[in-house]
């Protein structure tokens, strides 16, 4: 599994320390609600979606990242849900950029 540290990330998140020891997304299915204003959250969910895309590259990280901020609906809430969208999303931008 991909490591990601907070330094690899484009955009600087807030740390909900009260729940850092709490279970993270680890696979689906995992219908926990996902804190997207959370570091200790989008860490391990990131490097779990760039494990599914078979790939370490620091700009698909940022098209992530880029994705989760600005085009994923709020109504998208689970972990799993946000794991589906992040990887379906990105897969929809690398193929239209290798087109």
């Amino acid at each position: 599994m991909i490591t990601i540290n907070p330094s690899d990330l484009k955009y600087r998140y807030p740390r909900d320390i009260e729940n850092r020891s709490l279970p993270k997304f680890a696979g689906k299915p995992d219908t926990q609600p996902f804190n997207r204003n959370d570091l200790f959250e989008i860490l391990p969910m990131l490097a779990a979606v760039m494990d599914e895309l078979g790939c370490c590259d620091g700009r698909v990280l940022n098209l992530l990242e880029d994705i989760l901020n600005s085009s994923m609906p709020r109504f998208i809430e689970s972990r799993e849900e946000v794991f589906d969208f992040l990887v379906g999303t990105a897969r929809e931008e690398l193929h239209w950029a290798a087109d």
